[in-house]
């Protein structure tokens, strides 16, 4: 469904994205090329091959493709498909290659092509994309991990808050836009934490807690400094019991990964304010954050999650896979 979505997209490439003229007559503009020759490094399933190849074909640029091991002899069918598919169409065939070995010295090997390769993007673990980005003498877009939060706020709707946290948590825990901490306003715990916790109880969560959330629910297990800071990647939850927005916000200013937070409320002017103050590459109202996702924000798919804002900031699709060129007509002007 990705690759068919990606095949129905707009093609960005030659795409004009602005002109204006200049006091001396010259008209100016901005047109999308791609980015050349990309590497992609990543642990995911064999869907994700097609997906990054669909991805990158469609803007203009070729991608070498490292795998893990698991899905290497999957990975190579699945290359030898789509190059065929590509030879028919008149295109060369090593537009899409997948690299058939899962030696790290490969990774390596590729890692130093600063002269072929253009762009690395790392897609895994936490440990992987760190020995990518220490590894490269190539640009690596690259996100950590996720640690996105849920602010609950005085007077939300806690039924929509309740689930929206539990999809948020429960339906893919192992994920990166899975909730890891949920903040709750003060105003609004006393009603809404004994329901919610109760739902995830029954689901299996763990529930780490401040001290103001264990002095209303002392089965909390205590939370730790690196809680707050953690990436759990399973049925475990961090929750804080905050003053206030303010509070909410300097929370997620301290440990957020610029991976995705929400917020649910009623007021306009606080999701207003917490969609201008929170610095993460997708930030939401009264949604879950499992929707931080290429294929949900209707790019098609994506290729991964950039949180390093250069030179795209969250999920990347087509548009995030060029660059700009100016382009500009003159009739004979010269520079005095």
């Amino acid at each position: 469904k990705g690759l068919q979505e990606v095949a129905a997209l707009p093609d960005p490439v030659g795409a004009v994205t602005g002109m204006w003229v200049r006091p001396n007559g010259l008209r100016v503009g901005r047109q999308r090329i791609p980015l050349g020759v990309i590497g992609f490094i990543y642990e995911s399933r064999p869907n994700v091959t097609v997906d990054a190849a669909a991805l990158c074909f469609k803007s203009g640029n070729a991608v070498i493709l490292k795998g893990g091991k698991e899905a290497l002899h999957s990975n190579l069918a699945l290359a030898a498909l789509m190059q065929e598919a590509l030879a028919e169409a008149g295109v060369p065939g090593a537009a899409v290659q997948v690299i058939p070995s899962v030696a790290r010295e490969a990774t390596l090997e590729l890692l130093k092509q600063d002269e072929l390769v253009d762009l690395i993007i790392p897609r895994g673990g936490e440990g992987l994309i760190r020995f990518v980005a220490e590894n490269s003498r190539i640009p690596v877009l690259k996100h950590y991990k996720g640690i996105c939060h849920i602010f609950v706020d005085e007077g939300a709707d806690l039924n929509l808050a309740e689930t929206v946290c539990f999809n948020a948590k429960v339906q893919r825990p192992g994920v990166c836009n899975a909730m890891e901490t949920m903040l709750v306003h003060e105003a609004a715990a006393r009603e809404f934490i004994p329901r919610m916790f109760k739902r995830f109880r029954e689901a299996g969560v763990e529930l780490r807690g401040c001290p103001r959330t264990r002095e209303m629910d002392p089965e909390v297990i205590p939370a730790r400094e690196d809680d707050w800071g953690k990436e759990f990647l399973d049925l475990i939850l961090a929750v804080r019991i905050v003053a206030d927005l303010d509070a909410a916000l300097a929370h997620i200013a301290r440990y957020s990964s610029n991976h995705t937070e929400a917020i649910i409320t009623r007021d306009y002017e606080r999701s207003q304010r917490f969609l201008k103050e929170v610095d993460s590459s997708v930030v939401l109202v009264n949604a879950s954050t499992r929707f931080s996702d290429g294929f949900e924000l209707g790019l098609g798919a994506e290729i991964g999650i950039n949180t390093s804002k250069l030179h795209a900031f969250g999920p990347m699709g087509l548009e995030e896979l060029t660059t700009t060129k100016f382009i500009v007509y003159g009739n004979g002007q010269i520079r005095g």
